[in-house]
Formats: C-alpha cells, structure tokens, sequence
C-alpha cells in the first residue's frame, strides 16, 4: 500500500468516526429532554490501528472535550512541524489564507482544514454537520428531528448553535471563515432569517474532505493548467530559475516576494522558465489569459476568493499572461493589477515591460531566449552529432527557444540523405517563424537566381559579399569572438539604390533564393500609422518577428521611412523625428538582413548611411548591360523569331522597363494570326512603353523593314 492510500484509508477511517460522533450529538439532541446530569457525555472516537498522527488524535480530543475559548480566539489544530514557523496567528477576520507548506503530513483532511483556513472548533464542527448531509442519507431526517421540525430537514446555523459546544454568534459573520471562504453556502428565501435558512456544503470541500483535492471546477473556465516541463533549461535560462527559487525561499528573517515579474519578448521562455522553478518548488502552475479575468465586481471577487482558498489547500502556483497588454491603453490593466494585489501564493506576471505600483512588494527577472551559442548547443543535442553541419547553419539564421527547437527537431526525419534532412528542417524553421511576420509584410516568392540578374562586374561582387556574411556570421560573431565584443551592429544592412527598373528587387530575390530564406517587402500600410506610438509599436513587432525567423525585410520606396529628420517648428515634426530616430536605433540592433531599397539616395538620413554595412549602386544599364537583358527576357518556352538583340539594345531603357515590353509583346503575339513575337511586334510594344514613360518616340526608331532577300 502506497503512503497516499494509506492515508485515504486513516481518513476515511477517521472521518466516518466523526460522522458516528455527530449523528449521536442529534440522536441525543432530538431525545425528549433530561436533567443535566443525564445528558450523554461526548463520544470521541476509537483510536484507530491505522498510522493516524497523534496531531489528529489530541486535535480531534480538542475539538469534542476541550474547555471552552473566548470568542473570537479559535482554538486551531496544531501545525505540523514545517508550518509552525510561516503560520502566522488567526485573527477575527482572514483577509488573506495562511502559507501553505509544500511537505505532506498524516493529518485528517478535516484537521488540515480547519488549520489552513482558520476555523474554530465550532466552526468545525459546523462544516461537519453540512458536510454530512452528503455523505450520509440518514442526516436529513436526523436534522429535522433535531429541529423538532419535519420541514426542516437540513442543518442551520440555529441546529449549529444547540447542538455543539462553546457556541459563537459570529460565526455567521461574512467576515468570518464559513462564509468568507465560501465553505457553506446559505439558501436564505425571501424573509427568512439568516439563523433559520438551509446550510450546504460546498461540492469542493465535501470532496476536499473524503481526499479528493482537486481545483475547484469554477475556476476551470479560466485557468488552465500548465504541464510538466519537459527538457533541461539553456544555462543562461537555468541561473534565473535559481534566482526566482531563492527569491521564493528567502533565508530566516527576510520576507520572500511571491509576486514575480517575467519581462522579456519571449512568451514561452518565460514560460518554461517559471515551470521549472515551480517544479523546484513542489507547485502546480495555473495559467490565466488577461482577457478571461472577469471584469464585473462579483465575478471578479469570485475568482480571487476561490483562488485565495485553493491556494490554502493546494500548492499552487499562478501565472498572469499580460505579455501583450500595453499598459497605457488597454482597458483591462485595473482588472489586472487588483487580481495580482490580492491574489494569495506565488504569482507570475508575464509581461514586456516592467509594471510599476502593483499594491505589493514584487521582485523582477528578465528572461530571453538562450543566447546563439546555446541554441547551437541545443540543435547538436536534439540532432546528435552527426548533424553538427545543420546545427550550425540553424543557430545562424533562426532565433528559436528551446521548446520550438525540440519540436522541429521532433517531426524531422532522422534517417535518410544529409541534405534531405537538413532541407527538411530548414523548412520548417521558416513555416514556423513566417505567420506573425506576415501581418505585417509581404511574403515575395524568391524566383530570381544570379543568372537573371545583369550588373556590372563591381555591382555583383557586392551583392555576393552579402550572401557571404549572411552565411558565416555565426563563425565570425561566435567562433571567432566578435560578438563578445560587439553588443551593435551584429545584423546585417545594404543599401540598394538606383533609378527605378534597374533591378534592385530582383538583387533581393536572388539573395533570398541563394540563402534559402524568406523574403518580405515591408507593407508601409500596415505598418505606419497616424496614431502617435502606433508606428514605432509596429515596427519593434515587425523588428523582432524577423529576427527570431531570419527573414530577409526589404524596404521598398524607403526614403518613404527613413528621410531626413526636419527642423522641428510644431509638434508634428517632433513626433515625425522621433520616428526616424526609432529607426535609426532598431536598424542597428536588428540582428537579420535589411535591405533598403531606393531612387532617391539622397533623400535619406545620413545617420542611416553610417550604419549601412554595404551600398550597393545600381546604374542605368549600358548597351552590353542591356542587349543580356534582352536576350534572357523572354522565356524558353515563349516561341520568338528573327528578334535583333543589337536593335533592341539600342533602346534607352531599364530592366524593367524591358521587362514590360517582353509582357506586351507576348500578349500581341498570342492574339496574332501566326501566334509568334516578332520585332514588329516588339517594336509596337516598345512603342507603347516609351509613351507611358513620356519619353520623345522617333518613328524610325520603331519601324522594321523586313530584309529582302537576295534574288537569284
């Protein structure tokens, strides 16, 4: 037999002498009346053989034969060994349970009970006698019998009041445990008096008091329990878990601080984080949203009372998520901060931001993702080192936590080609940082490969020195020490500017198609906003989504963002300004690739030029420049003939532009008769393309004279 059935046997054992104790008090109580003398002495109960501690034996001596108390000075069980020095004494009134210790003891539920919550012996005796209308069918008739009353056959506070000893009055107060615990619930109807109405147990104590401690069923709408962690914590992670542990076991003579908050931008760091230091604790964690707290007075007090109680007769643990509540707007801060002011044991503020003025003393750890080094070492342990190679190029690019580490690496095939597997997880890192990300931005199909791209020789090394940091910065930054030494400046950011169809879209595709990664043009609506703060809000989601999933931004148009900072005459340039400077600052923490992109150089902030790694010049292309254009334009599959590159690379135009006019040209020849591009057909479409641009059109320029061939 386990120590928990053989304390579910004492229990049961003790509590059914109890029961036998209490239906003698009403049998005795509904006999017709006798002299004092003949008045039936209490009946304790047997001393069982089973271990029941000697601690329930004199509780229980002192709950049926102990000598009267003054009221209001319950007389309590005596605490167990480990509760004796955190159990503070029971006033008239508890306004918050008493500490619960996370060792076990052998006592009765109903003693435990009655010590955690403060009842007196009367009040004990009181909860009983509610208690045994649901354990018992034979009480009901008992009641009424003891009340002289066939319609009554329920316990009240009046039966209460007769049938024990050292009765109180103020046990009906709200103020006292009955009712401030919400032990007993009382069915008062219309006018009849409190003393009078029906009394039952709650469904929760009942139970609580057979050995079946659950957490109460009302509060599971809300709560949500938060299971094992599972998995050892990043070093880094592992010292603040400590921390937050002696923090909550402060040595004799300093009081420990049960409100904890979490900052940080990582959730389920966090998370994991604070499950770890419960577990160390011997504490259950319960999780609850901060839009499920109830806002109505009631309800609200509802949830705190409940919590409040089953901190007293569990070892619980409770973590608010107020990560994405921003504490100047959002309407449901004051809910917040009274659930956290009141809310009994250990609690966890998840949050971004430190909150100030919570109502009590509150210690603060910040907790971040495990640092490139460490999540390194969490791909080699997960993957084995067979695949040091996938490690490392996957601690790279991805700023992942632990728990998304090991499920990647859980639904990875483990056995087939290396590149296979790597690929494999490679995409899956990238599905699963990609949709916050997408709010935000556009995902661009990366299509384009260096093959497409035509640029001067200086031009293409360039972009080819990007791929290569890109690639190594792992070596560099933490093989080789730089990022010890760098605490900025650890991303990576180019510049590409030239005029408007030269290319610089592409040279971004081909960049995220040569690295494999996403690559997101910056949606300007989404992100900018008129609202002041609506903007910089925006961009630190955009900023820090990239970063965890590697995902190259580019910024189309971006003078748009990133102009010149203004003279500031009225409040609107100032707030304008700050913007810019909130730019300034995140590009240069940004740990990914960015990639500006503009026709107006010269419109950007100098600020921004020093801290771009690379600039990239992307010229008017020249006559070579633009006859390769033509020449890899049209598709294999698009049928052509007789097409003069010479000719057509004669044309001042940009890549895009030459670009359009392929387009067109393909949609004139699939409605012509002979269904091929010709130059006439180019010519025309060409045509089309400098009058949109309203550049000058010289007939002969665009007229074909089919050559002639030689007679014979």
């Amino acid at each position: 037999m386990t120590e928990h059935e053989a304390w579910l046997e004492a229990n049961d054992k003790y509590l059914t002498a109890a029961l036998a104790w209490l239906r003698a008090r009403l049998s005795a109580l509904a006999a017709p009346a006798s002299p004092p003398a003949a008045r039936p002495a209490p009946m304790p109960p047997p001393v069982p053989s089973d271990p029941v501690s000697e601690t329930a034996r004199s509780f229980w001596d002192r709950l049926v034969t102990g000598p009267p108390t003054a009221l209001g000075t319950p007389v309590l069980p005596p605490a167990p060994a480990e509760e004796r020095e955190a159990t503070p004494p029971t006033g008239d009134a508890p306004s918050t349970p008493p500490p619960v210790a996370t060792g076990t003891t052998d006592a009765p539920a109903l003693i435990l009970l009655a010590h955690r919550l403060g009842l007196s012996p009367f009040e004990a005796h009181t909860l009983l006698l509610c208690s045994a209308m649901e354990l018992d069918t034979g009480f009901p008739a008992l009641c009424a019998r003891a009340q002289n009353d066939p319609g009554r056959p329920y316990p009240t506070f009046a039966l209460a009041l007769s049938l024990f000893e050292n009765p109180a009055w103020d046990v009906m107060s709200p103020e006292r445990p009955l009712r401030y615990w919400r032990l007993v619930e009382i069915s008062q109807v219309g006018p009849q008096p409190l003393i009078t109405s029906a009394l039952r147990a709650d469904e929760r104590i009942v139970n609580f008091l057979k050995g079946l401690n659950y957490l109460d069923d009302r509060l599971g709408p809300l709560l949500v329990p938060v299971p094992s962690a599972s998995g050892a914590l990043a070093p880094s992670q592992r010292r603040v878990a400590e921390a937050i542990v002696g923090q909550l076991t402060q040595p004799q003579g300093l009081a420990p601080m049960s409100l904890l908050q979490l900052v940080g931008a990582d959730r389920q760091s966090k998370l994991l984080v604070a499950q770890h230091a419960v577990e160390r604790l011997g504490l259950r964690l319960y999780r609850i949203a901060a839009d499920v707290i109830p806002t109505q007075t009631q309800d609200h007090e509802t949830l705190l009372r409940l919590w409040q109680r089953e901190s007293a007769l569990i070892p619980v643990a409770l973590y608010v998520d107020a990560a994405n509540v921003d504490r100047g707007a959002a309407p449901q801060v004051g809910t917040i901060q009274r659930l956290i002011a009141r809310a009994a044991g250990t609690v966890f503020l998840d949050t971004r931001e430190p909150w100030a003025d919570l109502g009590r003393e509150t210690a603060t750890f910040e907790i971040a993702k495990p640092t490139p080094a460490e999540q390194h070492a969490a791909w080699r342990d997960v993957l084995g080192e067979g695949a040091r190679q996938h490690a490392e190029r996957l601690a790279g690019h991805f700023n992942l936590n632990l728990p998304a580490i090991r499920q990647i690496a859980a639904a990875a095939p483990r056995e087939g080609d290396a590149e296979v597997v790597g690929n494999a997880l490679w995409t899956e890192c990238v599905s699963r940082t990609r949709p916050t990300l997408d709010m935000l931005a556009q995902a661009l199909p990366a299509k384009a490969s260096w093959s497409d791209l035509k640029l001067p020789a200086a031009e293409a090394t360039l972009l080819r020195h990007i791929v290569d940091h890109v690639r190594q910065r792992m070596s560099v930054y933490d093989g080789w020490g730089f990022r010890d030494r760098m605490n900025r400046g650890l991303g990576i950011s180019a510049l590409f500017a030239g005029p408007s169809g030269t290319g610089k879209k592409m040279a971004a595709e081909v960049i995220a198609n040569e690295l494999g990664l996403p690559l997101h043009r910056i949606d300007l609506s989404a992100v900018v906003s008129k609202y002041i703060g609506d903007s910089e809000k925006n961009l630190r989601r955009l900023f820090d989504a990239a970063e965890d999933g590697g995902a190259i931004l580019f910024f189309d148009e971006a003078d748009a963002l990133f102009g010149k900072r203004s003279e500031v005459k009225d409040s609107h340039d100032r707030y304008a300004n700050i913007e810019v400077n909130y730019l300034l600052q995140r590009m240069e923490a940004y740990a990914g690739l960015a990639i500006l992109a503009t026709n107006m150089k010269s419109a950007l902030d100098q600020a921004f030029l020093r801290r771009l790694r690379f600039i990239v010049n992307f010229p008017f292309p020249g006559p070579a420049e633009r006859q390769a254009i033509w020449q890899s334009v049209f598709p294999r599959q698009t049928p052509t003939e007789g097409l003069d590159w010479a000719r057509l690379a004669r044309l001042s135009l940009t890549g895009g532009s030459i670009h359009n006019i392929a387009l067109s040209a393909a949609f004139l020849a699939a409605r012509s008769e002979g269904r091929v591009v010709t130059m006439p057909l180019v010519l025309q479409a060409a045509r089309i393309e400098f009058r949109k641009l309203d550049k000058p059109v010289d007939e002969a320029e665009f007229r074909w004279l089919v050559p002639t061939q030689a007679s014979a």
